[in-house]
């Protein structure tokens, strides 16, 4: 093979393998959100897993990508190990979907194939149609199937490029002793591994044999061992992607590769067996890109199917391999932190959905927090007042994790819903943390009145109650607009966050009134400031909450235009809902 051949190959397949992985992206984008979250409808039911894997690698063009997902989801908690065995062994069939699609490259006219269905009409009416599709159209579902239809036109493109590198070798005497030497399983077996695991394909390595198939230079006999390599090889993109996971991702990824090797295993002891016993007919066959991915596909479905009803051994052969050990956290800070895998960052629908989870979790902590601080001012207690400490601390490294996460989604490529989804998901950290900020500095404020024994008149309390329920209020419809997307519980912020700003100035004023009448001192007067301003804060970031979504709804971005448009219309809805809060937090 001289240079010209080798760098002929090398870009065919660099292309072959760009086609997969744009084809794969393509696909999954078409399929939206559904494509990513249909794993976690998994059940214990292996043949529903194994299904779901099929379809799911389907789409994705790659077991590795479904196999890596899966285990993210093992260490996030969120699927069994025992249901991400059956998806694995699903994925093992579903990646040799790809080598059919590869055949397309060996299409020719003549023989009863129409010119318009061959290999290069077919691959440039794909780039035409794709390109428009990609380029022109304003509609994101065309611009994603313009990705898929580029994709296929490149994927066949590449192999028309390696057939072409390696055609002229059918005939070279050293080309055919090398491959000859494949032959042997001791040679051929290792060979696929190494060559797999170096491009981290194991669909790239398949088509790369039909390639070499299409030289007519390729035989049974060396291609076998050859596939039982790249299945094999294929499992190490897999376990080198579980580095800092947890037990049972580990033992996930390992799986993978003890289905590989014993799938290898059984079909090369079976078939070497009858060989030596019966020798077969069609070791010398010539092979086609047809009959290496039909080589390919029978070699999976037979792995598959003798191992699907030892699911349970290999999931206890895994956790010998691997043995229980102490789960350790990174910090002693309790949260949810594992939901946020950086390995869903190339699977953006699952990392929006983990996301929203973790900060759901975050808002309910932060919700938790204001009552717990509330509460310390009708029956102070040390130990609640360090519980609110703890609890802030928890959500400060909400705030960290879920921003720096969110961050890094940001720079992957997102659909227009997914976009408002981090857009809402970054506002509404800052605001939540914020109010937990607020929690502490009236857990202070409670300490300072028990520590100092301050007794506040009957109507500084009375007033801070009416503001304390107003301001529970507040809360909890700007959580439930978050939490349950629920905009008329969104609209209802507003309304009663500006009624909480004119509690909050009578109430100073009245305070005033109390202070030059002598019925509250100048210590009282800094507390009650302290907790009504506190309390006023809360409901601003409350209301930026609510804001946000409604901004997201209404395709606007800038919250101080909206909100003092809202104010200046105040039209019916508006003011219904001012007049009834109005009337159930009344300071009278």
């Amino acid at each position: 093979m001289n240079i010209s051949n080798l760098i002929g190959l090398l870009s065919g397949l660099a292309l072959f393998l760009y086609g997969i992985s744009l084809m794969g992206d393509g696909l999954s984008k078409v399929a939206g959100d559904r494509l990513q979250k249909i794993l976690y409808q998994v059940t214990g039911n292996p043949v529903k897993g194994i299904l779901l894997g099929i379809g799911v690698t389907a789409l994705m063009q790659s077991s590795s990508a479904t196999s890596v997902m899966v285990i993210g989801f093992v260490n996030s908690g969120l699927m069994q190990f025992s249901e991400a065995v059956s998806i694995i062994l699903g994925s093992i069939v579903g990646t040799s979907i790809t080598g059919w699609i590869a055949c397309l490259a060996s299409l020719s006219p003549g023989e009863g194939v129409p010119v318009v269905f061959s290999s290069a009409f077919l691959t440039g009416a794909l780039a035409v149609v794709g390109i428009l599709l990609f380029k022109f159209s304003k509609k994101p579902l065309r611009n994603h199937i313009g990705a898929i239809l580029l994709g296929l036109a490149v994927l066949l493109f590449g192999m028309n490029a390696m057939s072409a590198a390696v055609m002229p070798l059918g005939d070279n005497a050293q080309f055919q002793a090398l491959l000859d030497r494949f032959a042997n399983p001791l040679l051929g077996l290792p060979a696929g591994i190494v060559f797999t695991a170096l491009i981290q394909s194991s669909a790239g390595a398949v088509g790369l044999l039909q390639a070499m198939s299409m030289s007519g230079g390729l035989t049974f006999a060396e291609t076998f061992p050859m596939i039982l390599g790249i299945a094999i090889g294929g499992a190490i993109p897999v376990l080198l992607g579980t580095k800092g996971a947890s037990l049972n991702a580990r033992r996930t990824a390992l799986v993978y590769l003890i289905i590989d090797i014993l799938g290898a295993l059984f079909c090369s002891i079976v078939f070497y067996t009858v060989n030596a016993l019966h020798p077969v007919s069609f070791m010398g066959a010539a092979m086609t890109p047809v009959r290496v991915a039909a080589l390919n596909t029978v070699f999976r479905i037979v792995t598959v199917a003798v191992l699907t009803p030892a699911i349970d051994l290999l999931g206890k052969l895994a956790c010998r391999i691997i043995p229980d050990e102490p789960e350790k956290r990174t910090d002693d800070t309790p949260g949810d932190w594992d939901l946020l895998d950086e390995r869903f960052l190339s699977h953006p629908a699952i990392a929006i959905e983990q996301s929203r989870i973790v900060v759901f979790s975050m808002a309910a902590y932060v919700q938790g927090n204001l009552d717990r601080a509330l509460s310390l001012l009708h029956e102070y207690s040390e130990e609640g007042f360090r519980e609110v400490q703890e609890l802030e601390e928890t959500v400060d490294h909400y705030e960290d994790r879920i921003g720096s996460y969110l961050v890094k989604v940001s720079a992957v490529e997102l659909t227009q819903r997914q976009n408002e989804d981090l857009y809402q998901f970054l506002h509404a950290i800052t605001d939540l943390e914020r109010i937990s900020d607020h929690a502490t500095n009236i857990s202070e404020n409670a300490k300072e009145i028990h520590d100092k024994a301050i007794e506040l008149s009957p109507d500084a309390v009375h007033e801070l109650d009416v503001m304390e329920g107003a301001v529970r209020e507040v809360l909890d419809l700007a959580i439930r607009a978050l939490t349950d997307r629920d905009l008329e519980s969104a609209r209802m912020v507003e309304p009663l966050e500006e009624l909480i700003d004119d509690l909050s100035d009578e109430m100073k004023n009245r305070h005033v009134d109390r202070l030059q009448k002598g019925i509250c001192t100048l210590q009282h007067g800094f507390v009650f400031n302290d907790l009504v301003t506190n309390f006023e804060r809360i409901s601003d970031h409350c209301s930026n909450i609510a804001v946000a979504m409604i901004e997201l709804e209404k395709d606007a971005f800038d919250t101080h235009d909206y909100v003092d448009s809202l104010i200046a219309r105040k039209d019916e809805e508006f003011s219904r809902y001012f007049r009834k809060f109005k009337e159930k937090y009344s300071l009278d």
